[in-house]
């Protein structure tokens, strides 16, 4: 159990994977001044991870401290040196005080990895999955720290984006959910705290809206275009579903759907849908291909 006085920020954090979301985390745990270990599977991914980060600070710098190039260069380069990269597990592990997981979105990937780290980290190290979409109840239990194990949730691109949701598991303590709220005030985000559900907040509401989207398209109701102008002009939103799809991933969302589709078969707001199987299967899957629902350009 978490002390009252143990709250006010974890003073050792440690990140396994140091890919988009991974690298992300790790970036803006350093900017708040708090000494941060990325964990790659190998060195070429280590210094890969290294690049994409600094890339990110000079961005950052580069709009924060315009004209002036001293302060860009000290803010990347005192950034920097509070992240270390490595791939020696067990020393990362012993060091941390937090331990991220932002590894492949695959349940038994994440319990494989927990099943790893539970004895080479210290009894009191807090445990938390970045999952947008799997249980942290399951991944809690292949660990023997329940109470030290949530969800931290963040949105990408993690630099840019506000939200973390704090997920609570069934044995998540109230120390650990408060520590976790004050570490993602820490380091800038805004943290909402919920139940382990499936999607939590965001990708509960969205996945369905997305699907449901899809479905309108199937159905003859609207194009993809008109779909997409309705909701930024008549809802307010800032785009519109078939461009979010693009900009999330069409293989993300199908990969989400399944899963839910999988567990609840009868739940019709899970159903699958056929142009998102027909875009996958061709290998529309949005920007990061170059196509999705509209083509894109370099």
């Amino acid at each position: 159990m978490l002390r009252a006085t143990s709250l006010a920020r974890f003073k050792n954090v440690a990140v396994w994977g140091g890919g988009l979301m991974g690298g992300g985390i790790a970036q803006v745990t350093a900017q708040a001044s708090i000494p941060v270990t990325v964990v790659e599977v190998s060195d070429d991914r280590c210094k890969l991870a290294r690049k994409n980060i600094e890339g990110s600070l000079s961005r950052v710098a580069k709009k924060n401290f315009a004209g002036d190039d001293a302060k860009a260069k000290s803010f990347v380069n005192d950034t920097m040196s509070l992240i270390t990269f490595t791939t020696d597990e067990a020393l990362a592990a012993s060091r941390a005080e937090l331990i991220v997981e932002a590894i492949v979105e695959n349940i038994e990937a994440k319990n494989v990895l927990w099943k790893k780290l539970d004895p080479l980290a210290s009894k009191d190290c807090v445990f938390v999955s970045n999952t947008s979409s799997l249980s942290v109840d399951l991944q809690a239990a292949a660990t023997s720290r329940a109470d030290r194990f949530g969800g931290l949730h963040f949105f990408s691109p993690v630099p840019m984006m506000k939200l973390v949701e704090v997920v609570k598991g069934a044995s998540t303590s109230e120390g650990t959910t408060n520590a976790l709220v004050d570490f993602s005030k820490k380091i800038g985000k805004t943290p909402v705290v919920c139940t382990d559900t499936k999607g939590f907040i965001v990708n509960r509401l969205l996945i369905p809206y997305m699907l449901e989207s899809c479905r309108l398209v199937e159905r003859g109701v609207a194009t993809v275009e008109d779909v997409d102008v309705a909701m930024k002009l008549g809802a307010g939103h800032p785009m519109g579903p078939f461009t979010l799809c693009d900009s999330v991933g069409i293989d993300v969302l199908k990969l989400i759907a399944d899963a839910w589709a999988k567990a609840e078969p009868e739940n019709p707001l899970f159903k699958p849908s056929k142009l998102i199987d027909e875009k996958v299967a061709a290998g529309k899957l949005g920007r990061k291909t170059g196509e999705g629902f509209y083509k894109y350009t370099k």
